[in-house]
């Protein structure tokens, strides 16, 4: 008689066609669903792939298999969330809430049935993701690097809406869940199974068999887990948190400026114990937030992101050792991210007590980021010392990231030219000189070009790849390639003084310093960037890039944007007062943050204030757009954020013209001109199509 139930359960479901998914049952009772989008190199969750696991799932209830397991047949991961591109068609449409509510009725499809379900997780496991394996009753995750589960809607400007948040908190217990919600960022596996995200870890090759015993033997979860869940849930409970979770966000993020986090803590306060009621304040909330302008510009930055990541197209960058030249904290840091990210690297410097420092550094990263020891030692060998340069020979990058001297770098290449393998490439990581003025000390300038990183390494995802009209396209693009192998962003810019990113923001910086030589409070200076959007006041950035850097970039680009270099930093720097690393510039520092003095409560800034930071940015902007700096508008304000963290939920400084108006901002750059210098004059660019708001 079983003999019979299985092998109907296997002429029922191989009968079934699906483009999407792929039904397996096994002889011992358990059916496999193979999520495999197709057409497509991820699991995006789709209208047309929800459709086929509702038709799926109605199957499974009839038929009645013993258990359950979904699995992706993706080598890249499970799930990376929903289809972006179909939910912005749902937004301009108007049908967020009702495609909202049809995954929903999807996952509330599977998460009653009556047999075992299990979600085997590897890779990326993101959004929609989540939620579909938060909708099975166990989970189970492969041990590797590459597993990371996660609910990051936030960072769209929405939250979770396919049941993430009703399931979420009851499962690890609402503090965890909210934070893992607030923040967006993803767990490790390890991480996963500790906080009760998961039920079982597994071996990469051995998690669809584990994944069937885990389905054949169901776990039940510990009565602590079971507890946290219940009382961090309760209605007292959730009275008490919502209002000291809502204050913590706050603290990080602006209600006007990020609603989403807000409307997350509102909807879990508000949510009871009827799973129903929950998932109908998810849809409404989420469909409420995808209409704000901030949802609208995080979305479109995500999918800047991802036309970054795709821009060297399939061009291979053939790079497997990479040489660099100076260990400050630039070439230091530049070499133990590469060599993070599996390249082998050498590192050279005058003697080696230069070199040591950034070993030490390199050494603090790999173990933050790599944990055990069978990973960092690996991390450690590929990154060797080279005082004598004899790497140089064998690598097929070398970057010269030595100070701002353009002699002192010429020496470098004439090093470094007649060594290097023929089809290498040379890269420079100066920060603002043109690399016209560079390329003279080349017999080959059609392979040298600027790899531009940002300080710190590790946390910028932003490199401005530079270019000049001797280098050949290939090479351009085997660098593009290789930024995105070590996980950066890479930006194509014209190799004109500051690029892109210094010189949008050196004008904001200078104005900055103006402002406080004329007696300004540096705090109140800092509060009128934050105010903007601005991650950091520019007072409080200066500091923590260096004063000497910013110095240096001031007198290289001040003349070029006709901006003279404000009294308050040459002496300051001539005086040992570097700042942050100095524990002393604008600011005096202690363990690593700044003590900003009061003001005095009767102070009352200009009205003007935020105008001078932000409006010599805007108007930069506008002026890289009309020479050509980048190829388009978007790929600007790309740059922008990723290099700056210019306010991400006004979309960019082309966006954020766009949204206020190019007429506005100019007439305001006018008056600013007519009180405060011709510094502020309009440049050219502000007639340019790209400014005009977009339908």
């Amino acid at each position: 008689m079983m003999l019979t139930i299985r092998q109907r359960e296997r002429e029922v479901f191989d009968g079934l066609r699906f483009s999407h998914w792929q039904a397996s049952p096994g002889p011992d009772g358990v059916l496999v669903l193979t999520m495999d989008r197709a057409g497509s190199r991820v699991n995006a969750l789709s209208r047309a792939l929800l459709d086929e696991l509702d038709a799926m799932l109605e199957r499974i209830a009839i038929e009645r298999p013993a258990a359950v397991v979904i699995r992706s047949g993706k080598p890249s991961g499970f799930a990376v969330g929903a289809d972006l591109k179909e939910f912005e068609g749902y937004e301009r449409a108007g049908t967020v809430r009702e495609e909202i509510e049809h995954g929903q009725r999807v996952f509330e499809r599977l998460a009653p049935l009556p047999m075992p379900t299990v979600a085997a997780i590897h890779g990326a496991c993101m959004g929609g993701g989540t939620e579909l394996a938060l909708a099975c009753r166990m989970r189970i995750a492969a041990r590797a690097p590459e597993t990371r589960i996660a609910l990051p809607e936030v960072q769209l400007g929405i939250h979770p809406g396919w049941g993430g948040m009703a399931r979420l908190p009851r499962l690890m217990g609402a503090p965890k869940a909210l934070a893992m919600m607030l923040t967006g960022r993803a767990a490790s596996a390890e991480r996963a199974l500790a906080e009760g995200v998961v039920d079982r870890l597994a071996e990469p090759g051995a998690l669809l068999d584990e994944a069937k015993k885990l389905a054949l033997h169901p776990v039940t979860r510990p009565f602590a887990q079971r507890a946290v869940a219940w009382w961090t849930n309760c209605w007292p409970a959730r009275q008490i948190l919502a209002p000291i979770v809502r204050k913590q966000a706050a603290a990080k993020a602006s209600p006007q400026h990020y609603p989403a986090p807000f409307a997350l803590i509102d909807v879990w306060r508000r949510g009871g114990g009827d799973i129903a009621q929950r998932l109908r304040l998810e849809a409404r909330s989420v469909a409420k937030l995808a209409a704000t302008p901030t949802a609208h510009n995080l979305i479109r930055i995500f999918f800047l992101r991802e036309r970054m990541r795709g821009l060297a197209g399939d061009t291979p960058h053939d790079i497997r050792h990479v040489h660099v030249v100076g260990a400050g904290v630039m070439g230091g840091d530049i070499a133990a991210w590469s060599a993070l990210r599996g390249f082998e690297v050498t590192l050279q410097d005058r003697e080696m007590k230069f070199v040591e420092p950034a070993l030490a550094r390199a050494r603090k990263l790999f173990e933050k980021n790599l944990k055990t020891r069978e990973r960092i030692e690996p991390a450690e060998a590929r990154l060797t010392p080279d005082v004598e340069g004899a790497g140089i020979a064998t690598s097929q990058l070398a970057i010269e990231a030595i100070y701002e001297n353009p002699e002192a770098k010429e020496a470098v290449y004439r090093a470094i030219e007649p060594k290097i393998a023929r089809d290498a490439l040379i890269a420079t990581n100066t920060s603002s000189i043109p690399l016209d003025e560079l390329r003279g000390a080349f017999a080959e300038p059609w392979r040298f070009l600027g790899l531009h990183f940002f300080n710190p390494v590790a946390q910028m995802p932003l490199v401005e790849v530079v270019c000049h009209d001797q280098l050949e396209e290939v090479i351009a693009k085997r660098a593009l390639a290789w930024v995105k192998a070590i996980g950066k962003l890479p930006l194509p810019v014209k190799g004109t003084p500051g690029f892109l990113v210094n010189r949008i923001l050196v004008p904001y910086l200078l104005e900055a310093v103006r402002c406080h030589t004329e007696g300004i409070p540096d705090p109140v200076i800092d509060r009128a960037g934050k105010r903007f959007g601005m991650p950091m006041g520019p007072i409080e950035l200066i500091d923590t890039v260096g004063l000497d850097v910013a110095l240096s970039v001031g007198k290289e680009l001040g003349p070029f944007l006709n901006l003279e270099l404000p009294a308050g930093i040459a002496d300051k720097v001539e005086g040992g007062k570097r700042g942050k690393k100095d524990g002393h510039g604008f600011y005096v520092w202690k363990d690593g943050k700044p003590e900003k003095p009061k003001v005095d409560s009767g102070y009352r800034a200009p009205d003007d204030l935020e105008d001078r930071l932000i409006l010599p940015m805007l108007n930069e902007a506008v002026a890289c757009l009309h020479d050509g700096v980048v190829e388009d508008a978007d790929l600007l304000d790309a740059g922008v954020i990723f290099g700056t963290g210019f306010a991400p939920f006004r979309g960019g400084p082309i966006q954020y013209i766009r949204a206020t108006g190019a007429g506005v901002l100019r007439e305001r750059l006018e008056a600013l001109a007519k009180t405060h210098g011709p510094r502020f004059a309009p440049k050219q660019g502000w007639f340019n199509p790209a400014l005009a708001a977009q339908a």
